[in-house]
């Protein structure tokens, strides 16, 4: 089994409890809107982060992609922030994304899990900041021959 760290929306706020919720996760994959170079290297004390520009992340001070792809066990994982569909929800994501297993947004800050078909979305939360009256949380990934499940862990306020 693999378990990778889902993470979206710290906006420069990476919250202690979040090493103990991702410990022993073998990658962790960040959906954007990070809020600067140093959320990225104290997640990297954790694991190696694979993550993507999100709406409010300036360009010229994190250079990193719209959208990362990996594959895991032979499940293709597709990480974007979710703003380029517009209002993100599984239906647009997969018409946008149809060659993917896992598909990881942010923006909405919502913790979202679906499953349509053989595809999962997952949305991991907004692990920053409290906004819009919503608990802050993560998610760990667990694949296991060849199927996907999901945990959201709530962090604490």
């Amino acid at each position: 089994m693999r378990e990778i760290g889902l993470i979206a929306d710290t906006h420069g706020l990476l919250r202690p409890e979040v090493h103990e919720a991702l410990k022993g996760v073998s990658m962790i994959l960040h959906a954007g809107d990070v809020g600067g170079q140093a959320i990225l290297d104290e997640l990297a004390v954790i694991a190696p982060v694979r993550a993507v520009l999100g709406n409010t992340d300036p360009p010229w001070a994190l250079d990193l992609p719209a959208n990362v792809r990996v594959t895991v066990d032979s499940l293709r994982i597709h990480v974007s922030h979710g703003d380029e569909v517009g209002r993100p929800n599984a239906a647009r994501l997969i018409a946008k994304y149809p060659d993917f297993e896992v598909l990881v947004y942010g923006h909405t800050h919502v913790q979202f899990v679906e499953r349509v078909g053989g595809v999962l979305v997952v949305n991991p939360g907004a692990a920053g900041h409290r906004r819009f009256d919503l608990h802050p949380s993560v998610a760990r990934l667990r694949i296991a021959d060849g199927v996907a499940e999901v945990e959201i862990i709530e962090l604490p306020d």
